[in-house]
Parts: structure tokens; C-alpha cells; sequence
């Protein structure tokens, strides 16, 4: 069932993409914006905007907010880009109890995975080796002291919610770590609406390598093939889509 129209839960470049899309789709799309993006290409190009707040930011996290926005204006379907709700299940959660489509993963999928914290203790019940890291959050300085000098420095303090590299600290002594936590974690919050934070060891000049799948809810299931991310910038992958060969033959080799 194709959409008639998506809202678009997020600003900038980001939505702008996402306009786009629907647009090659002919879907209509609906815009969110603050005061401070009110000039932004986005809001223009939209098919209709519509003002959220209050502040900058937090009309992004009202998820409340945006689901009623939906069912107003006759959206059929939500899509939250990546940051802000993207990965929240309750947000998810509400957009399904309200009859609207949430694109993305479904509520139970980013329950589990959405959490760092939650995923990497599912991902070592699986078996799968990880670095090494605090398998709670951390609420006090006292608590991540005590992992990261039994760890070794560089450690990384990292939210537990979202991604993109927001609120993420690489520290290599008792005091930057004393002095990031708190930032770190007002980030988090910032962006996600979730402050909570964990500590895990820092890997410097790792060879970083992803193997992504994209499923449906129809069955529908496709590989993207082996990426080797050769650089970061601002805690963010840049991708090389060259593939890997030498590494996946290692890898056909250990599974045979």
C-alpha cells in the first residue's frame, strides 16, 4: 500500500532527503520545523510545514505532539529520519496505537537494539565477542572510575540512546573523565531525551567493518554488502562502498 502522506519528524538535511523521495513517489509530505528553522530549504519544499515546540529542540522529542499533528492533518505514515525519535520504541509504540505507520523498525525491534547498553548484553547472550565495556549505565564518576582504570585508558563515555556520535567523549585519564560525564550526559538528553551513559573501552585505529541488512515486514530481506569504513569524521562513518574481499574470504574460510 503506497502512502498519501508522510510527516517527516526531523529538519534539515535529513528531511530534506526524505522529501525528496516521496516526492520521485508522489507522496505528499509534511514538514516540522521551530522558530529557528522557519527559513530552512526544507519547510519551503515541503508540502505543508507546521510549527512544533517549544525551543529549538524539544518539539523534535514530543512524540506526543507529532502523532497528534499526524492524525490532524490526515498523515498516514510518520518517518523520523535517524536522531531525535528515530530510535525510540515509544515513540514507535504510540504511532502504531494510533493507527499511523511508523517507517522504520518495529516497536520490539528498537526496544531491543536501540538501547547500546541492552543490545551489547544481547549481542554476548548470542555469543558475539564485543569491547569489552560497563554492562549497566553509570550514574556516578566512582562507578566509571572503577571500569575504566580496570580497563585501561582510552575509554569512551557513550549514550545509550541514538547514535551519530552524540554524546560521546573519548577520554584518557581520571580527570578528563571527571570533567566529560556530565556533558556527555546533557547531550544525550539534549538530543535523544535520554541521558543515560555507559563506559566502554576505547579501540584507537580499528579496522571498522559493516555488513548491513534491510528487512520488511512483508518477508522481503536484502543483503548490502560488506562496507569498510576507512575514515571518521566527527564520530560519524565515512564509507568506502568498495568491497572487502580478502575479509569476507576469511570469513567463508572460519565458517566452513
Amino acid at each position: 500500500m503506497m502512502f498519501k502522506k508522510i510527516l517527516v519528524a526531523n529538519r534539515g538535511e535529513i528531511a530534506m532527503r526524505i522529501i525528496r523521495a516521496c516526492r520521485e513517489l508522489n507522496i505528499a509530505t509534511a514538514a516540522i520545523y521551530s522558530d529557528a528553522d522557519s527559513t530552512g530549504i526544507y519547510v519551503k519544499k515541503a508540502d505543508e510545514a507546521y510549527l512544533v515546540g517549544p525551543g529549538p529542540v524539544k518539539g523534535f522529542l514530543d512524540g506526543e505532539q507529532i502523532v497528534n499533528l499526524a492524525r490532524r492533518i490526515g498523515a498516514d505514515a510518520i518517518h523520523p529520519g535517524y536522531g531525535f525519535l528515530a530510535e525510540n520504541a515509544g515513540f514507535a509504540h504510540l504511532c502504531q496505537a494510533s493507527g499511523i505507520t511508523f517507517i522504520g523498525p518495529s516497536p520490539q525491534a528498537i526496544h531491543l537494539m536501540g538501547d547500546k547498553i541492552q543490545a551489547r548484553n544481547l549481542a554476548r547472550q548470542a555469543g558475539v565477542p564485543i569491547v569489552p565495556g560497563t554492562e549497566q549505565g553509570v550514574k556516578t564518576v566512582e562507578e566509571a572510575l572503577v571500569f575504566s582504570r580496570s580497563a585501561g585508558y582510552p575509554v569512551m563515555i557513550k549514550a545509550s540512546a541514538g547514535g551519530g556520535g552524540r554524546g560521546l567523549r573519548v577520554v584518557r585519564s581520571d580527570e578528563d573523565l571527571r570533567a566529560s560525564m556530565e556533558s556527555a550526559s546533557r547531550e544525550a538528553e539534549a538530543s535523544f531525551g535520554d541521558g543515560s551513559i555507559f563506559i566502554e573501552k576505547c579501540i584507537e585505529r580499528p579496522h571498522h567493518i559493516e555488513f548491513q541488512v534491510l528487512a520488511d515486514r512483508h518477508g522481503n530481506i536484502v543483503h548490502l554488502g560488506e562496507r569498510d569504513v576507512l575514515e571518521v569524521h566527527g564520530h560519524r562513518a565515512r564509507l568506502d562502498l568498495r568491497q572487502i574481499q580478502d575479509v569476507v574470504d576469511q570469513l567463508q574460510k572460519v565458517r566452513t
